[in-house]
């Protein structure tokens, strides 16, 4: 039997978390599939560290990092170095996973040698294509390229139909980020910030709060920071802890709102391993974030999303996350009613997680040997 070539190409810190179940399970198929893997390093620190938690060594880097990178930049180099790199592979099929210029530009770069391409979870939409920016774009235009969309819910399909895609490339497969939490969490994790340690998880209603987005800097954040400050003001059972993105504009708004507060930590970004631990333990998530949507209902832990739109409505459909807004009196009244309304919090905390039942790798690995062997 001939095995099939796959090249799976990643490049940043999400991506890198939600591939590596995959990595995983077709490393494992070895009478089937020769594996390669290719990142593009359009992150470096954070994606080196999800590398070594998951003892991932690519065969191929092309370290296109640099500090104040535009997205023109990072997709220029990344389809110049991923041409050698398909060329020297000559894979029968490119895997990308998400929505991020890597993801866009390693389709292309396969279309361009016409390759068969598999997206990971495929089907994401917000409506918006400026929201977020520019995630919702590379979605589309990686769709477009697709020869097997591998999507995560039925929600995602139905948008990949309405689009008109074929049905019969389109499997519903469930999300790898649910994949990986199965690795990595650890019920007695204990934090290198001995400040984290210190928390009272147990006595105290421990708010994680992560934002980051582009479309939400300025007055849209001025009011998340806002909301979660009075939050924190009014109830004195309640800390915060917010891992501060390096964005020197994001910095600079939270250092400012929430100066001199005690029951705030503003501390430095998280490797993917504390941070889900942390999670884990905390009582309520806020974030902007696209991919904590997903891991925080798994993890049983009620999301308020501080967005205008989310790609990812089947978590407020199942209502295990609320779309929140970027209002600060909207975003405050929702805090308050999870801190403080018992029936409430446990509607959320105890709804069904729709993101799939944790084999997500293994049925894209079955679906490829469905369509390809």
């Amino acid at each position: 039997m001939n095995k099939m070539k796959v090249l799976i190409i990643f490049g940043t810190r999400p991506e890198a978390v939600k591939m590596a179940p995959i990595v995983k399970a077709l490393k494992n198929d070895e009478e089937h599939f020769v594996t390669k893997i290719c990142v593009t390093a359009q992150h470096r620190d954070m994606l080196d560290q999800v590398l070594r938690i998951f003892d991932i060594e690519p065969d191929y880097d092309l370290n296109i990092f640099q500090s104040g990178q535009t997205l023109t930049q990072i997709t220029c180099k990344s389809i110049t170095g991923l041409e050698d790199v398909i060329e020297e592979v000559k894979p029968d099929l490119v895997l990308v996973q998400g929505d991020t210029s890597t993801v866009f530009s390693g389709a292309l770069a396969a279309f361009y040698h016409q390759v068969k391409i598999g997206h990971v979870e495929a089907g994401l939409r917000s409506g918006n294509l400026y929201s977020p920016y520019p995630e919702e774009a590379n979605r589309r235009l990686t769709g477009v390229l697709t020869d097997f969309h591998f999507a995560p819910t039925e929600t995602s399909r139905s948008n990949l139909l309405r689009e008109g895609y074929d049905d019969s490339k389109i499997f519903i497969t469930g999300n790898t980020s649910i994949d990986a939490l199965k690795w990595v969490i650890d019920e007695n994790y204990r934090f290198e910030d001995e400040r984290l340690n210190r928390i009272s998880f147990e006595n105290k209603k421990v708010i994680l709060l992560t934002a980051h987005r582009r479309e939400n800097i300025g007055e849209p954040m001025e009011n998340i920071f806002s909301a979660v400050k009075e939050a924190a003001e009014k109830n004195k059972d309640v800390e915060v802890i917010y891992p501060m993105h390096l964005n020197p504009k994001v910095r600079e708004i939270a250092r400012r709102v929430f100066k001199d507060m005690e029951n705030v930590h503003l501390i430095e970004p998280l490797d993917y391993l504390p941070f889900t631990n942390l999670m884990t333990k905390c009582y309520l998530v806020v974030t902007d974030s696209g991919g904590v949507q997903e891991e925080a209902p798994s993890l049983g832990k009620p999301v308020l999303v501080v967005r205008a739109e989310t790609e990812r409505p089947e978590g407020i459909e199942a209502g295990t996350a609320k779309l929140a807004g970027t209002e600060k009196d909207v975003i405050y009244k929702e805090i308050d009613t999870l801190i403080n309304d018992e029936e409430e919090y446990r509607k959320m905390a105890n709804a069904v997680n729709p993101y799939g039942d944790g084999k997500a790798a293994e049925h894209i690995r079955e679906a490829i040997k469905s369509v390809m062997l």
